[in-house]
């Protein structure tokens, strides 16, 4: 009996079956050249690399079945082998994570027991939950060479065993901003956490690395399940167990999104209402369930701009823009904001200069053009019509107030995402705004509008839209590539009904 073989931790490796990325891949399609290790048992021991896939497995070789089984069936075990050996690579992860991080008795006296809570949430949990669906993938692998199926595995935790992971989901924003907090307010707490990441097991990598894993799996587990689909026989048992499998699993990734989401606009809601004084202005109720930020900052009011509301010196606007309702104000401290408009988004309108008409008109202005746009009320607070002129600090910024503005509208404007750009994500990108896109790495985004180092895209997985660095992304530019991203698109969206 050989010691288990340590997996590559979780963060490091990028499944074959999530899609395809360049035509080498789709041609060999799992295919993987360097020789494996001599005489190494079944997953635990074999997965020593991230890229040891099926046919390479010792007692496959020996059996002989490569020359038996069609190049169809081949992939179809790859692509079942590959969810087995990443849940392992993600488990060994989870264990790091509530070894190292959690159950650290110097890091825990760093801070106070909601802090610990916030910051690790139902992660233990989590971590019993894998090894759960890991034991039950594992034996499945034991009892047969060739598996006929996992996706009644697949399917049965999804459905029963798989709820922790909305609770962990839910807590994300809470987690994040404890983190944030710590790293900025408590010095112990950063030279401990320091101590502990450069410990070998955590493979050089940071403990945000470690916490957001369980959003990565729950994420990246539809598109392996799309595989499995893909690679087996239409309209056979099989092929229906692997949908079964992938609907389940779809939902539940729906319900982290939507737990998250949740949760973090409640209390944004909340927060915001104690903070704002509607003055004389009609009052209206800013809670509520169906009402979420889309985008806040302050706008500089034009110099060239008579407006009625001009009346007071510091020539700036604070926008609070939500789903349904634009409301101005002025801001008098960092928790205080003084309304002095408001209206639906029905009756608020935008328009703005195009670069080229900016550089037609007189070079003296130009500059202050590419950053200014008109907002029109229709119909404000008091049933007027009102407009003024607005001056973002940068075209970026410029940018992103105009299609957050335009974006009820536009519904269809981007609905054809054909001929795009596409692009991989290289680094996960924690969002900072409620404008911009989290981005896990190894997902897709197609690129909608890119302006300066900024790309406005939509997640192919989900089609959530928002914006994003452009760094954190690589371009990919293979067309067969691309037409394979686009039909696993199609199919993962009917799954989810988005």
């Amino acid at each position: 009996m050989h010691s288990p073989a340590t997996p590559c931790l979780y963060q490091e490796i990028r499944e074959r079956g999530l899609h395809s990325t360049n035509q080498d891949e789709l041609l060999e399609d799992f295919v993987v050249v360097e020789p494996p290790a001599q005489d190494q048992g079944i997953v635990m021991k074999s997965y020593k690399q991230a890229h040891l896939t099926w046919s390479q497995l010792p007692q496959v070789k020996e059996s002989g079945i490569l020359s038996t089984i069609t190049p169809q069936e081949r992939k179809r075990q790859e692509a079942i082998f590959e969810i087995i050996t990443s849940e392992h690579s993600y488990l060994h992860s989870l264990g790091i994570l509530v070894r190292h991080f959690k159950n650290s008795v110097e890091l825990r006296k760093t801070m106070t027991t909601t802090e610990h809570h916030h910051l690790f949430s139902n992660i233990s949990v989590i971590h019993t939950v894998s090894q759960r669906f890991f034991q039950d993938l594992e034996k499945r692998h034991n009892e047969q060479l060739v598996i006929r199926d996992i996706s009644d595995i697949v399917q049965n935790h999804a459905a029963h065993h798989f709820d922790p992971y909305i609770v962990y989901c839910s807590n994300e924003t809470f987690q994040q901003r404890t983190l944030q907090k710590l790293l900025n307010n408590n010095s112990a707490f950063k030279e401990t956490l320091k101590e502990i990441e450069t410990s070998s097991e955590c493979g050089g990598l940071p403990m945000l690395s470690f916490l957001i894993l369980p959003m990565q799996r729950v994420t990246r587990l539809p598109l392996l399940l799309d595989t499995i689909c893909q690679k087996t026989q239409a309209q056979t048992a099989e092929y229906f167990a692997a949908v079964w499998a992938l609907k389940a699993m779809s939902k539940l990734v729906t319900e982290c999104n939507d737990g998250a989401r949740r949760m973090e606009r409640t209390e944004q809601m909340y927060t915001i209402q104690k903070q704002m004084d509607f003055g004389k202005i009609k009052p209206f109720p800013l809670v509520s369930a169906s009402r979420w930020v889309k985008k806040r900052g302050e706008l500089a009011i034009s110099s060239e701009e008579l407006s009625i509301w001009r009346a007071f010196a510091n020539r700036s606007y604070y926008l609070f823009l939500f789903n349904d309702v634009l409301i101005v104000t002025k801001k008098k401290s960092e928790e205080s904001f003084v309304v002095l408009d408001y209206a639906t988004l029905d009756n608020v309108q935008v328009e703005f200069a195009e670069d080229a008409e900016v550089r037609t008109s007189s070079p003296s202005k130009s500059s202050s053009h590419y950053l200014s746009f008109k907002l029109r009320m229709s119909k404000n607070s008091e049933g007027k019509s009102e407009q003024t002129s607005l001056v973002a600090d940068s075209r970026v910024d410029r940018a992103r107030w105009i299609i957050a503005l335009n974006e009820q509208k536009q519904d269809g404007v981007f609905a054809s995402t054909d001929g795009l750009p596409q692009y991989e994500v290289t680094k996960t990108y924690m969002p900072k705004e409620p404008d911009e896109l989290g981005l896990r790495q190894a997902e897709l985004v197609i690129v909608l509008q890119k302006e300066e180092e900024w790309c406005y895209g939509e997640r192919m997985r989900d089609g959530e839209k928002g914006w994003f660095p452009a760094n954190c992304t690589t371009e990919i530019t293979n067309p067969t590539a691309m037409e394979n991203n686009v039909q696993q698109m199609k199919r993962l969206r009917k799954e989810t009904n988005v």
